[in-house]
């Protein structure tokens, strides 16, 4: 499947509300080997959201396996149809990037660890507990299938963001 165009902030579509996949078929199917086609594309990416690509629908892809602060602490390539954090906890802040907003990172406060449930693309209801690294990076794709930048949850606009020296 190709490689999308990433779609850059202050684009409209990332600010929209992701619509619920109702049906799995081809379509969903090629949708996720599109995002995973990206992602690996990307620049030290670790996740992409379907919005990213201007489609709004709640799909997202994370692998942190091969990035170092998540090579110890993963699931491997999760595929998420559908994504609901059921409980979280710890909190703590860490600095983000993001493919869409390419010339800042920023300083952002999650939870440390998360369980959620989403769909395989096989229609399995999968539900995983997940922490550090990759707990970070699934909150900020799924943040995306609500219209949320990192930018929006940036710990201070003063002090807390930062322009890009490289990408």
């Amino acid at each position: 499947m190709p490689v999308q165009p990433i779609l850059r902030y202050p684009h409209p579509v990332l600010k929209k509300l992701c619509h619920r996949v109702e049906k799995i078929d081809r379509s969903i199917r090629d949708l996720i080997q599109d995002l995973v086609d990206t992602m690996h594309e990307g620049p030290g990416s670790v996740g992409v959201a379907a919005s990213q690509i201007g489609v709004t629908l709640r799909v997202c892809v994370v692998d942190v396996s091969k990035n170092r602060h998540g090579k110890e602490n993963n699931h491997g390539l999760l595929l998420m149809i559908n994504p609901e954090i059921t409980a979280r906890s710890g909190s703590a802040t860490m600095r983000e990037g993001c493919m869409s907003v390419p010339d800042y990172t920023g300083d952002v406060d999650r939870s440390t660890t998360i369980t959620l449930q989403f769909t395989l693309p096989d229609g399995t209801l999968q539900e995983i507990t997940s922490s550090g690294f990759e707990a970070v990076a699934i909150q900020h794709e799924m943040d995306h299938l609500d219209g949320i930048l990192f930018l929006d949850r940036v710990t201070s606009i003063k002090t807390g963001l930062f322009r890009r020296k490289n990408y």
